[in-house]
């Protein structure tokens, strides 16, 4: 009975030594996903607003840390036990994380592009506010329209794709590497692309408005010049300009979900 308990507690102590060893291990790999995944909930629409606090942040980029631990593990655990330097890794993972948040980000601009647009047709041009989204002063319908896609994905759930792609990311960028600048910035610039025709079809009942209106605008001043046209037509032009927005604002916002979720689909990776 002695030596069976000798042996247990022998046993106990090699796992609880093991337990030990392995603990830094394990805290390397939460690190690492957690600089993957904070750099990227740092950059995600919705999630990075300004009108969420830093500690809520803080605590949704932890809550998905952990989350995605169980299922990350194998892939990250090489990384710690490579020899590459821990320093090394972190940033790695950090640019990786910001790289893709920024591209989703990109790809979100195209609905403040189409806001920007409708408030030139409509003539709120100069009607600003401040929209942390942009880092500075941006038209009132540009930011309307901004918050308005925010609700509707993730009214639709688009928001899973978003941090879906996080988990996804691990196949096309393992721990340790960097994305290829090369291919990384013609991924850029293909996605700004693809955001300013997304931006511009979005708002394309309202450029049709608004060059209907103009012609009307200009042939009436030529038919009566002693009409002050610019003084009658800016009222009217903010009323049509309101109502068009607002017949078409619901299926410009969810023909926009559907795309951001077709692109994050198919259209984000290389």
């Amino acid at each position: 009975m002695w030596l069976t308990r000798s042996s247990r507690g022998e046993a106990v102590n090699a796992v609880d030594v093991a337990t030990l060893l392995r603990l830094p291990i394990d805290v390397a790999c939460v690190l690492l996903l957690f600089c993957r995944v904070g750099a990227v909930v740092m950059l995600l629409p919705a999630f990075s607003d300004n009108a969420i606090p830093p500690q809520i942040r803080l605590v949704m980029a932890l809550a998905f840390t952990f989350g995605m631990y169980g299922m990350l593990e194998t892939r990250v655990l090489p990384a710690t036990t490579s020899g590459v330097s821990m320093p090394l890794l972190v940033m790695s993972e950090v640019m990786v994380g910001l790289s893709l948040g920024m591209i989703v980000r990109i790809m979100f601009s195209a609905a403040a592009m189409a806001g920007a647009i409708a408030s030139q047709q409509v003539g709120l041009s100069s009607a600003l506010v401040f929209d942390p989204a942009m880092g500075g002063q941006a038209p009132l319908l540009s930011r309307f329209v901004g918050l308005g896609a925010i609700v509707v994905c993730l009214g639709l759930g688009v928001h899973h794709l978003w941090i879906a792609s996080i988990f996804t990311s691990y196949a096309s960028f393992p721990t340790g590497g960097l994305p290829p600048a090369a291919d990384f910035a013609h991924l850029a610039v293909s996605v700004m692309g693809q955001a300013m025709a997304l931006g511009v079809s979005l708002c394309a009942p309202l450029i049709l408005y608004g060059l209907l209106f103009n012609l009307g605008l200009g042939l009436a001043a030529r038919v009566a010049p002693a009409i002050q046209v610019f003084f009658i037509a800016q009222p009217l032009n903010l009323l049509l300009g309101l109502s068009v927005l607002a017949m078409t604002i619901g299926a410009v916002l969810t023909t926009f979900a559907r795309a951001m979720a077709t692109f994050m689909q198919n259209g984000w990776t290389y």
